[in-house]
This record gives C-alpha cells, structure tokens and sequence, in this order.
C-alpha cells in the first residue's frame, strides 16, 4: 500500500455512461494516457495531477460514503499501481468499474472489478492501438463500448460483433455517439434497422454539465 499514483481529480458525481449511468459515484481519475484519439475529452488530465498514495486515495473515496466507484482517465492502467487500486478499493466493499481503452493487457485485472474495455474505432484514429487478446479475458460482469463518430465506424463496431462473437460474451454491448458530432437518434436508427443486441449509450453527464471537469 506503499504505491503512489497520479492523480488527476477525484469527485462526486452521477455515473454517465455504462450499466450504471445516473447512480452516484466517485470518480478517481488517474494521469496520464498513451493514446490520442481524436474525439478525447479529457485531454487535460494527459498531464499534471497529483502524487497520492493507496491509502490517501481510499480516504478521500470514503467521506463520501459511495456504493459506486470508478476508476477512470486519461488510461489508468498506465499506472502500474491502478492494479493494487483497484484491489484495495474492492476490499473496502465498494462496486467498482475500470473504464480502460483495451490498448494495455487487463489480465491482470482483480476479477470483482467490472471492465469497461473501448475498443478503438476507425474514427480514433488509435485503431491499432486495440489488443484484440483481450476481448478472450473479458469475465461476464464486463463491459465492452464501441464509441462511434459516423457510418463507416458503425459498419466496423457491426463487424466486429460477429467477428469475435461478442453477444453474450459480457453483460452490456454499448455503442456511444460522440457527443457534437454523431446524433444519437441516427446511431439509435441504425440499431433499430439492423436489430443489433446493443445498448445506445449516450453520455448523460454532457447534457447535465456540459465538459466541465470533476462532473
């Protein structure tokens, strides 16, 4: 519990994506990530942040009395001390969630920790950032997102459900428009049309707070 990590902001907020969007939760955002994908809205925690040690973190986690915990970036898996983490924050009994770009092994990963693995679309421009391994070491309580800026990343994400037989592979397919460049209700057309057994997500904390950090 020596371990320090650095740390962008940690806060309070409602969950806006994945299985549980709109329940309280805190968010520990971690500093630092190596991909630059071109839709990114968290280009300010690429850099700076603070050094905080395990214990620190689950201190500050703990005087808001959570249920709900995410550990989040930038790319905390970047960090080698987001794997002692996020055990730790397991053993304080807390539901956490690992939002990670797919682009670093996740073996390693505690199991009671929810992933929730990007896979880079073409319009990220970080495509070949992708670790296709790790979609063999995904667990049932996982999660797996396509976020997609237009048609062609559609037919993609599409194509790579039945490449690697994703349905039934984690608990939530999400297919995520990016916010100011795809509307949603074109993404859900698409969905609608080709049947797919996919959630529409949409970030619910854009339309609350617009971009503001530590929201």
């Amino acid at each position: 519990m020596t371990e320090k990590l650095r740390i962008t902001e940690i806060f309070y907020s409602l969950q806006g994506e994945a299985r549980t969007v709109g329940l309280p939760t805190v968010f520990v955002r971690l500093t630092g990530c190596p991909l630059r994908c071109g839709y990114c809205d968290t280009a300010y925690a690429f850099s700076g942040g603070m050094l905080l040690s395990i214990e620190e973190i689950l201190t500050t986690v703990a005087a808001w009395s959570p249920h709900y915990v995410c550990v989040t970036g930038g790319e905390p898996l970047a960090q080698k001390a987001c794997w002692p983490l996020l055990a730790a924050l397991c053993e304080q009994g807390y539901a956490v969630s690992l939002e990670t770009s797919g682009a670093i092994d996740v073996s390693g990963v505690d199991a009671r920790v929810s992933k929730v693995l990007d896979i880079k679309t073409p319009g990220s421009g970080e495509m070949h950032r992708n670790i296709h391994e790790n979609l063999a070491r995904l667990l049932p309580t996982d999660q797996i997102k396509f976020v997609i800026t237009d048609a062609v990343d559609y037919d993609w994400s599409k194509a790579r459900l039945a490449e690697y037989a994703l349905t039934g592979k984690v608990s939530d397919i999400l297919f995520s428009p990016v916010h100011g460049q795809l509307e949603p209700s074109q993404l859900a057309e698409w969905i609608l049309r080709d049947r797919l057994p996919v959630r529409l997500q949409i970030q619910l904390h854009k339309y609350l707070w617009a971009d503001a950090a530590g929201r």
